[in-house]
């Protein structure tokens, strides 16, 4: 029987991407007929026209095949030599969960091609050609589109700061080009039809946007949602501001120009360029050559980070209208004294307007120009990585911005069932009014249409170039329950299940594309389910996160947040100042359920001041833990003494727990402004200076419980076993033990929130407690820190299983076995 070729591509669009052994498989036979027996060959690799490996393999379909469904894949090998698929992506029916692909056979010569990421397709981009320089290739998905131009903007002026928006009348237009539609719903330039016959060296830093006429006529200008840049760097919208001063650091960047980066270009030798497009670069490879200081490595385990949370908008307090990637540059050597080894990073994708915590994103590619832009965050992450801390960045999926004209909104289309980015089910006639078809998932806007494979993709795509081109080392996903879980239909709050079931396969789909470009990728979920499945691997069903947030633990342990009378409160409660009884109990369970694929804190962005609730008829707003602690009374005297004291003992608990722990900037030297997402800009703090301040103290217990963190195998450890719990007292005490027989194995930790000392020595019984004897290694009461000085100076005996401790009011101590 004669066979016809079959040409197969695995297309990566990422530059660095290692693959082991890629083999094609598919559902056919030797003969080239369909078979439940799928048939694997090797692939060959080569270099793709957009400059970043691939690989191919050529087949042999029977001839009689022709208009069968055949089905196909490509399977990649790790480094422990186990075979795992390359494809990543999942069909687009709600029931079909295995990742793997089909065609129609049609007929000799067809080419079936997979892109791993559109990093490279989509988007403004290289295009190698042999025997010629470089070119540029536009690439756009507008299925829905009746006609799409390339339109370039202008840039001009002194120092080059005037134009970069174009405005819908056609001002602001240098030339155009045509874009022609490929089969999938891509348009795309040619090099031919292009000014400067599209030569890269001619399109560099060009300011570009997409004019495309809608299926309806319209015509409407679009930025790139793949570009690598977005220039502005501040709020106007000239649409909405007709006093616009035509300058391009004015600008928003969600509503403004494109700006076409070439990312194989290289990084920009000075941190900070005073001219655009900068001229001073480095070649990659040469920029992260000494990236690392082996005196000080990276951590790569889950178990061995204390994560500090860092909003970059909210550093340079009295010293710059906002934050910038500077500032957190300039903060680096303090936190490496601090002592933590992970800094995540709120929001820098590209986002809306000024002083944002940068949860509205607009552009998933392009870094937050005001904040400093994609070069100077390859800079931040080198020195991060220099002073051994691993960089984890908040992503955000389950909304766009909320202002996506220019960007998501009505791309191509003015129907809200071709809305090609947000998810509508139906058509406008099924509802009362025209926006009952959007979803609903407790966002701040309706979800993205994730049954498009091509949305999936787009987040897919940033957090893969984020690990491949900035070396990222690990994500934390905003509320994934709003993808799996939280989904209803706008009109009438339905549960929309195909919306939910779509959200776990874009989980699934982009856990497993980030650990094909980095295997030891951390991945944190923001997710309030408890569904097991969160942290359970993709081929066991589950989504493929390492952990994820634990709230529970902040709302017991502090519980400023909500007046739930099924939480412990403990910090909220002492901060009455009175000896009521605590829910130590409580907190002891929550605890002991935090031993695996948690992230716990004692205080996050949510809660610092943007939480609140309703009690006895009035709004209570939560507030930093150090004001919590004594319940808003003024900070001085011993009211801040005990206010200190408190927050060491909840900043201990956190750090000193078997999750993994994590705390937000400022709460290290007792920061007390609120930090609300509308007004954080006025209640920045200066954390340095706190630290030669009244935060010195508090900076020194952090630094010291952290570094015995770090040092303690037995702190890094998932055991935990909970010895002693006293609601009365408001005593709770833990033992921590390291795995086998390594060094200091050994810890108990004992923690108090009474009021009183027990001067005499608190007794602790559990058949947990061999004989043996153990010395103090910290205790939060020791003057150092501002406390009484009631310390434990000689070795203390266990016997019988018992062992008494002198134990300071509001206080931590931790002993270890001798």
């Amino acid at each position: 029987m004669p066979q016809i070729p079959v040409h197969f591509e695995y297309r990566t669009g990422l530059r660095h991407i290692v693959l082991r052994n890629m083999r094609l498989t598919g559902s056919w036979d030797a003969a080239g007929r369909p078979s439940a027996q799928w048939s694997t060959v090797p692939m060959e690799s080569f270099t793709a026209d957009d400059g970043c490996p691939a690989f191919r393999a050529t087949i042999g379909l029977a001839a009689d095949a022709v208009g069968n469904t055949f089905h196909w894949s490509v399977l990649a090998e790790t480094a422990a030599g186990e075979s795992i698929s390359a494809i990543p992506t999942e069909p687009c029916q709600a029931d079909a969960t295995d990742p793997v692909r089909a065609f129609v056979l049609a007929g000799a010569d067809q080419i079936e091609r997979y892109h791993l990421t559109h990093c490279r397709r989509l988007g403004a981009n290289r295009l190698e050609r042999p025997g010629a320089p470089p070119a540029v290739r536009f690439a756009v998905w507008a299925p829905y589109a009746q006609k799409v131009e390339l339109v370039r903007g202008q840039l001009s002026g002194a120092e080059n700061d005037k134009g970069g928006y174009i405005f819908d009348d056609g001002r602001g237009i240098a030339d155009t080009a045509p874009m022609h539609r490929e089969p999938d719903g891509v348009w795309s330039t040619r090099p031919e039809d292009l000014p400067e016959g599209g030569l890269l060296t001619a399109y560099d830093h060009t300011l570009y946007m997409f004019r495309i006429t809608r299926d309806d006529g319209s015509i409407v200008y679009r930025t790139d949602l793949y570009s690598r840049c977005q220039i502005g760097s501040g709020n106007v919208d000239p649409a909405r501001d007709p006093s616009w001063c035509g300058c391009r650091r004015s600008l928003d960047g969600t509503k403004s120009c494109s700006v076409m980066v070439d990312p194989a270009r290289g990084v920009t030798t000075n941190f900070e360029s005073t001219v655009f497009p900068e001229t001073e670069w480095t070649a990659e490879e040469e920029f992260w050559r000494d990236e690392f200081d082996p005196a000080r490595p990276v951590p790569r385990r889950l178990e061995d980070l204390v994560i500090y949370e860092l909003h970059v908008d909210g550093l340079a307090a009295g010293q710059a209208a906002r934050g910038r990637l500077k500032d957190a540059m300039a903060l680096l050597p303090y936190l490496r004294d601090l002592g933590v080894n992970a800094i995540e990073l709120m929001p820098l994708s590209e986002y809306e307007g000024w002083a944002s915590w940068g949860y509205g994103s607009s552009h998933y590619l392009a870094i937050e120009y005001a904040g400093g832009g994609r070069d100077q965050f390859k800079h931040f992450v080198r020195e991060c990585h220099r002073h051994g801390m691993a960089v984890i960045m908040d992503v955000v999926y389950n909304h766009y911005i909320k202002d996506a004209e220019r960007a998501e909104w009505a791309y191509d289309s003015t129907a809200p069932e071709r809305n090609i980015y947000y998810w509508y089910e139906g058509k406008p006639g099924d509802y009362r009014f025209p926006e009952g078809g959007y979803i609903d998932n407790q966002s701040t806007g309706w979800a993205p249409r994730f049954f498009e494979e091509n949305v999936r993709k787009l987040f897919c795509s940033s957090a893969a170039m984020l690990v491949d081109e900035f070396h990222v080392d690990g994500f934390r996903v905003d509320q994934t329950t709003s993808l799996h879980s939280y989904a209803v239909l706008h009109a009438d709050g339905r549960a929309a299940n195909t919306a939910r079931i779509f959200g776990q396969k874009f989980l699934r789909e982009w856990t497993r594309t980030v650990r094909l470009v980095r295997p030891d990728v951390i991945l944190i979920a923001e997710d309030h389910s408890g569904w097991p499945a969160v942290t359970q691997p993709t081929a066991a069903g589950g989504l493929g996160f390492d952990a994820a947030w634990y709230a529970e633990h902040y709302h017991q342990l502090i519980g400023d947040a909500t007046n739930d009378s099924q939480r412990a409160r403990l910090l909220k409660f002492s901060g009455y100042g009175d000896d009521r009884p605590l829910a130590m109990s409580w907190f002891a369970g929550t605890l002991a359920a935090s031993t695996q694929g948690r992230v716990v804190y004692h205080e996050s962005h949510d809660e610092a001041g943007n939480s609140s609730y309703e009690e006895n008829g009035r709004k209570v707003y939560s507030a930093r833990t150090i004001v919590t602690a004594v319940n808003g009374a003024p900070l001085v005297g011993a009211t801040r003494d005990v206010a200190e004291a408190r927050v060491r003992v909840v900043a201990a608990l956190s750090l000193l727990g078997p999750a993994t722990p994590m705390f937000f900037m400022g709460e290290e030297v007792g920061a007390s402004q609120p930090y609300r997402y509308d007004d954080f800009i006025d209640h920045r703090e200066n954390f340095p200076a706190l630290r030669e301040s009244w935060g010195a103290r508090l900076f020194g217990f952090y630094r010291d419980v952290i570094a015995l963190r770090r040092e303690s195998p037995a702190l890094r450890s998932h055991a935990i076993d909970i010895l002693h719990v006293h609601d009365a007292n408001r005593v709770l005490a833990f033992r921590r033990a390291a795995d086998g027989d390594a060094p200091g194995g050994e810890l108990l930790v004992i923690a108090s929130l009474a009021n009183h000392a027990y001067a005499a020595g608190y007794r602790i019984a559990h058949p947990a407690l061999a004989d043996g004897t153990w010395r103090e290694v910290l205790n939060s009461d020791a003057r150092m820190y501002g406390g009484s000085g009631l310390v434990n100076p000689a070795l203390v005996s266990s016997q019988h299983g018992a062992v008494t401790v002198l134990l300071p009011a509001n206080a931590v101590v931790v002993l270890q076995r001798s």
